[in-house]
């Protein structure tokens, strides 16, 4: 498998701590930067409401298998929680799309951090 970086998170957490543990919980803006390459596959997006944004946790540790989420003390799978520390640390978030400018997307209540 092959994963080609489409373009860039600009969010204002720059550690784990910042950011919220679910974009949900956030009304913190942030930019995604699409690369000029695949601008085109942009067209119509200003149409949405929202987006699923799905990106790299480049912060997050590769050997976790299981961990505690904030929501309670019991020890969980990595595979059942949205935990970003995983052997492929590929997550998601809904977002609030709020402007589009040509291959700046302006998004309210991503949990991304920045980079």
């Amino acid at each position: 498998m092959e994963l080609v970086p489409i373009g860039v998170v600009h969010s204002p957490y720059r550690t784990p701590d910042e950011a919220p543990y679910q974009g949900r919980f956030s009304d913190r803006t942030a930019e995604l930067e699409v690369y000029p390459e695949f601008v085109p596959g942009l067209k119509d997006v200003d149409r949405a409401t929202h987006l699923i944004v799905l990106y790299w946790c480049h912060g997050a540790r590769r050997d976790t298998l299981q961990t505690r989420t904030p929501f309670g003390p019991e020890i969980r799978g990595v595979f059942a929680c949205r935990s970003p520390s995983r052997p492929n640390p590929i997550a998601f978030c809904v977002v609030e799309l709020l402007e589009v400018k040509e291959n700046r997307l302006l998004v309210r209540g991503i949990d991304a951090l920045d980079g």
